[in-house]
């Protein structure tokens, strides 16, 4: 998702770095991986996983520290059709691990895999990266360093779909193909470790880290014990605990941004949560810095909208509408009509289905937990305090993320913590435009459908800023439900090893392959 200003996800602090020494022809990273038992990376099942792949693989487009699409196996491509055709153009000389020459045959033989999955109706596994179905028409390969693709839509979009891995045409459904990354994999036992070497076929110069060796966990607490008892040099965690290893100053902590926002779902279906002015209400009355400083302690990277604050996509612009504001809640909540009629602490209003009696306002709040975390509940507890406090009565239910999938879908909640998986590409339209697959929270606006729609229209840069922009707005202006922040995680790091400045989750070792010390 988007950028122009520098992102600060990756700040080091320079009392954590007092004792670090830069990384040397070797690291061993800790991970933790329990699923893994083939290499395909086209499927991958865990995110640290995604980690190693990102060194073995390349793309035909990477994203750089801005968010924005750069060349990688493509040197160079255009645009023409009013952006219904690109045309990418791939570099000279490029080979994958095996020694065999990168073509475009190669390229369209993996997305065309990529589609075939996505489009069939009968498979149950559509791939990891089955939303390029949703970009790409038609991809075909005129010569060996050409490749065309006929896009859905007009849309610069296109290009953050250009990220997948590119796997040898002859190799795209078997284990362990070769890629063109700066490292192949040399040994894999799964659950135990894999090893990395590097690619003597590269294109550039060989990285200074000859060897890289992850160590495998099956939990959380495993990755950050073999990190205390110095058996890896680095490890990634996304676990709340890492906090306090992050003040050693022998340690380096690069805390990184992932894909997974957090969200407070309102059910418009709902009598109360139809009213626009008791969801600015909800909105004003939760403290999210305190919840993000409190129950995940910093690590997560706060946002109002679902763009990636910091980042070219966010509206800086907005911030008036999402301060929390308890006597403006206070405010909307008896225009509404809503008052503690009984003084049992309380509010009520006239039940329309029942003359003479008054309702209670009450809300339900759901949410499913995840492994080695507590935090949506802390969370969810929270809320409830907020809410309880001015006389909104609340209960709260945990699920499993079954029965939470199978809540949302039958609209069957009226508040819901979850999260979503936020694709590469910057476009909320699966979220916001009526009736798609992930609005959950039946949020019907025709403005917002249009500017949703007008977006997917963008063929460059600029344009699509702006209406990224404007759509932002209007959720502010409607507030359909409550962005929290994005999850964070830390690499614990006694070797610094990159000077990338957005070190991300799914790449999470970005940038080693060019870092050096001379």
């Amino acid at each position: 998702m988007m950028l122009a200003l520098p992102l600060l996800m990756s700040c080091i602090s320079p009392l954590l770095s007092a004792e670090a020494a830069n990384v040397q022809d070797s690291l061993v990273v800790g991970i933790q991986s329990t699923q893994t038992s083939l290499i395909r990376p086209l499927d991958p099942l865990e995110r640290d996983m995604m980690s190693v792949y990102d060194l073995v693989y390349d793309s035909l487009v990477t994203i750089d520290d801005d968010y924005m699409p750069q060349p990688s196996l493509a040197e160079s491509w255009e645009m023409t059709g009013n952006g219904k055709t690109w045309t990418f153009h791939l570099k000279e000389d490029m080979y994958f691990s095996n020694g065999q020459p990168l073509t475009a045959s190669d390229v369209v033989a993996t997305a065309e895999y990529i589609l075939a999955r996505a489009n069939d109706d009968a498979s149950e596994n559509k791939g990891y990266y089955l939303n390029l179905k949703y970009f790409v028409d038609k991809i075909s390969a005129p010569d060996e360093k050409t490749v065309v693709v006929k896009a859905e839509r007009s849309y610069w979009g296109v290009l953050y779909a250009m990220t997948f891995p590119v796997l040898p045409a002859n190799m795209v459904d078997q284990d362990n193909p070769p890629g063109t990354g700066p490292y192949y994999i040399d040994d894999f036992v799964p659950q135990s470790y894999i090893s990395l070497k590097v690619n003597p076929h590269w294109w550039r110069n060989p990285p200074q880290v000859k060897e890289i060796m992850f160590l495998m966990a099956d939990t959380a607490n495993k990755v950050i014990e073999n990190y205390e008892y110095a058996r890896v040099d680095a490890i990634f965690t996304r676990s709340i605990a890492a906090a306090q290893y992050k003040s050693g100053t022998s340690n380096l902590a690069m805390d990184y941004r992932t894909n997974q926002l957090e969200v407070l779902l309102m059910n418009h279906s709902v009598t109360a949560l139809s009213d626009i002015n008791i969801r600015k209400a909800i909105r004003y009355l939760i403290d999210v810095d305190r919840i993000a400083a409190t129950v995940y302690m910093g690590m997560v990277e706060r946002t109002n909208t679902p763009a990636i604050p910091g980042s070219w996509m966010y509206n800086e612009n907005l911030s008036d509408y999402f301060r929390p504001n308890v006597e403006e809640a206070k405010r909307l909540l008896s225009e509404a009509g809503y008052a503690d009629t009984n003084d049992d602490g309380y509010l009520d209003k006239p039940d329309p289905d029942k003359p003479g009696q008054s309702k209670v306002f009450s809300l339900r709040i759901f949410l499913y937990e995840e492994p080695d975390n507590d935090v949506r509940v802390e969370t969810a507890n929270l809320i409830s305090d907020a809410l309880e406090a001015v006389g909104i009565k609340t209960s709260i239910t945990t699920l499993t993320m079954a029965d939470m999938a199978a809540k949302l879908k039958a609209g069957n909640f009226d508040l819901a913590l979850v999260s979503y998986a936020m694709d590469v590409c910057p476009d909320y339209g699966f979220l916001l435009m009526s009736n798609n697959t992930g609005n959950y929270c039946r949020y019907r606006s025709t403005a917002m459908t249009d500017l949703c729609k007008e977006l997917r229209t963008k063929t460059d840069h600029g344009s699509y800023q702006q209406t990224l922009h404007e759509i932002q707005r209007q959720f502010a202006e409607d507030c359909p439900f409550i962005c929290l922040f994005y999850r964070g995680g830390t690499v614990l790091t006694r070797a610094m090893y990159t000077t990338a400045r957005d070190v991300r989750e799914l790449e999470l070792l970005r940038g080693i392959e060019l870092f050096t010390t001379e």
